[in-house]
């Protein structure tokens, strides 16, 4: 597990909070790397809100910036100029650069990030007990209560190596939110994953966010779980990145697999592959040039 990860992890939720928001301002941010060298732009005069709530997938080719402004959010790179709120407070902008992790914003990783060494309920309960404003029993009740909701009753005494890929995944979801966090942050979690056991880690997702919805920002190059989990779709420019198109996915929630043969939702798939295609013409032909 990262140090980023860790300290976010263990670093106690503001203080006062008493309800769950979760809206998230990006304004006009930019990220540059490297501004005395190369100077290579990720981020261009980008501006996105987020509603609290709101499921938000994010597409765009690869390398075009989208994992930076993850980065940015989650307290874990700075940016060069504009301003990231989260219910209006600032988390990052003029004379701050970069936020200050935290709880409120936890990020669920591409490969994972349990403690292989620890038991899957004693990975949910981590966040809790490094908080210490719970006691044991209170903790492991929590734990034990949110693995139900979430299918994994009967893997609490399991290390993560001893079940499958999937139900880490819920394993590592459900910990995130057993911190109470505003926002989850998704750096394409199911990328490795098989298409059948993509198909029920969606599911469980919905059912997950149903209980709790929670803010989720998430990137996916899967054009298909964009449009069947988001309530809107940014597709993002090459790089440097910046929204291009926003759609907003009218399909009504609560969803189930059966959505994927609407008419509806074929429309939704051909006007965003023809874009995606398009920027991912663009980045294919900057990495010619380039290499």
């Amino acid at each position: 597990m990262s140090a980023n990860l860790e300290h976010s992890l263990s670093r106690p939720p503001t203080a006062g909070r008493t309800a769950r928001q979760g809206a998230i301002s990006i304004d006009d941010v930019v990220k540059v790397y490297d501004p005395d060298g190369a100077a290579v732009m990720a981020v261009d005069h980008c501006t996105l809100d987020i509603p609290a709530g709101e499921i938000c997938m994010i597409v765009g080719p690869s390398g075009c910036g989208k994992t930076t402004l993850l980065n940015a959010i989650a307290g874990f790179h700075s940016i060069s100029s504009g301003t990231i709120r989260m219910d209006g407070e600032v988390l990052c902008g003029p004379g701050k650069p970069q936020a200050e992790p935290g709880s409120d914003r936890i990020v669920v990783f591409q490969n994972g990030a349990l403690f292989p060494w620890k038991t899957n309920l004693e990975n949910v309960a981590f966040g809790p007990k490094m908080q210490g404003k719970l006691s044991h029993k209170e903790i492991y009740a929590k734990a034990r209560s949110m693995m139900a909701d979430a299918g994994l009753n009967g893997t609490e005494n399991n290390y993560p190596g001893e079940v499958s890929s999937g139900l880490r995944r819920r394993v590592e979801i459900v910990r995130a939110l057993m911190n109470d966090p505003k926002v989850l942050l998704f750096d394409e979690p199911y990328r490795a994953l098989d298409s059948l056991t993509k198909s029920v880690m969606h599911e469980a997702l919905l059912e997950i966010y149903y209980k709790n919805k929670v803010t989720i920002f998430f990137i996916t190059h899967d054009l298909e779980e964009a449009i069947f989990l988001g309530h809107r779709l940014v597709i993002m420019t090459s790089r440097p990145c910046r929204p291009k198109k926003i759609l907003d996915v009218d399909i009504p929630h609560p969803r189930d697999y059966s959505v994927l043969t609407s008419p509806r939702f074929r429309e939704l798939m051909e006007e965003t592959s023809a874009i995606v295609h398009e920027e991912a013409k663009k980045s294919f032909a900057a990495g010619e040039k380039e290499g």
